[in-house]
């Protein structure tokens, strides 16, 4: 196992540097890209996000993306007006298959995505990256327009926590790469497997099921290893990831769903509880507090009746 693992971090690992921007434009010959940003309250970010992609990767003279749609996940700040008048398409989430009630969660953004976006190619960037670059966009996006062979394929990147270098990604050291030693060792090459820039083709997405809330980043990876295979997967190198960083107790509600995502994959039985209980310290010691672990997934969107028609019609 390792040594394919090895194979694949040569065959299948690469660097943004290594595909200019003029090379991936010129592989488009017609295919499509749309730019999903999920978003939740994310004023701060969102807008500069917008900008550069549209400023630098959706110009004549360098059109790579035809479609850039932020989904709002009912925020309450700002972040609608600032991305809408940055220049994107804002789509609110409970505006998208209504007659299926929206829960809160990142994936079940991502999975109503699909159905109002219309690019061959899908790419998925998070809406609180700071100092971003368009290499997020464009890494990504080239091996998938440049080398038929390629499904699906997540940035790499260094992840500073503050002023320290590589200590970010504190719930893939911890959670998520252990997981995936352990049972998918297939997966082992990936630098970072719960990373939310992402791009695949859209006939592989619309066969996935999506967890809705943050199990969704390792629940695709393992389905497309297993839908695909192993060297259909690729990895880009897009530098460093800046972003904000939530504190212990969310970290751990995130470790929780991405642990019961892994779970169901393994033995799709039954989830002895589906909760999660945390401390806090109040005044007379520490109180408990439950959370809800996400149990529920969308299915493949292809299956949904609405999607059907959309893409016959």
């Amino acid at each position: 196992m390792l040594e394919e693992v090895e194979r694949w971090l040569e065959k299948r690992s690469w660097s943004a540097a290594d595909r200019p921007l003029a090379q991936v434009i010129a592989a488009k010959r017609g295919t499509t890209v749309s730019v999903v940003l999920p978003a939740l309250n994310e004023e701060e970010t969102v807008g500069d996000i917008v900008r550069t992609i549209r400023s630098e990767l959706m110009t004549p003279a360098a059109p790579l993306v035809d479609e850039l749609v932020v989904l709002d996940s009912g925020s309450t700040d700002g972040t609608a007006k600032i991305a809408a008048e940055a220049g994107a398409r804002v789509v609110a989430r409970d505006s998208v298959l209504p007659r299926i009630p929206a829960v809160p969660g990142k994936g079940e953004v991502l999975w109503r995505s699909l159905m109002v976006t219309g690019g061959d190619i899908v790419c998925f960037v998070d809406a609180d990256l700071k100092d971003f670059s368009p290499d997020f966009v464009s890494g990504i996006v080239g091996p998938l327009l440049t080398d038929p062979e390629v499904q699906f394929v997540k940035a790499m990147y260094d992840r500073p926590l503050g002023d320290a270098p590589g200590q970010g990604g504190r719930v893939t050291e911890l959670v998520a790469r252990p997981l995936l030693n352990l049972h998918w060792p297939q997966l082992a090459g990936f630098v970072q497997p719960l990373g939310g820039e992402y791009a695949a083709r859209r006939e592989l997405l619309e066969r996935l099921p999506f967890p809705v809330g943050y199990g969704v980043e390792l629940g695709l990876l393992v389905d497309a290893l297993h839908t695909v295979g192993l060297d259909a997967l690729a990895q880009v190198d897009v530098g460093v990831r800046k972003h904000r960083h939530q504190d212990g107790q969310a970290l751990g509600r995130m470790a929780a769903a991405i642990y019961r995502t892994a779970q169901l994959r393994l033995s799709r039985g039954h989830l002895v509880r589906p909760a999660l209980t945390q401390f806090e310290r109040g005044e007379d010691g520490f109180v408990p507090q439950t959370h809800p672990v996400d149990t529920e997934e969308r299915p493949p969107m292809r299956d949904i009746s609405e999607y059907a028609a959309r893409r016959a019609a």
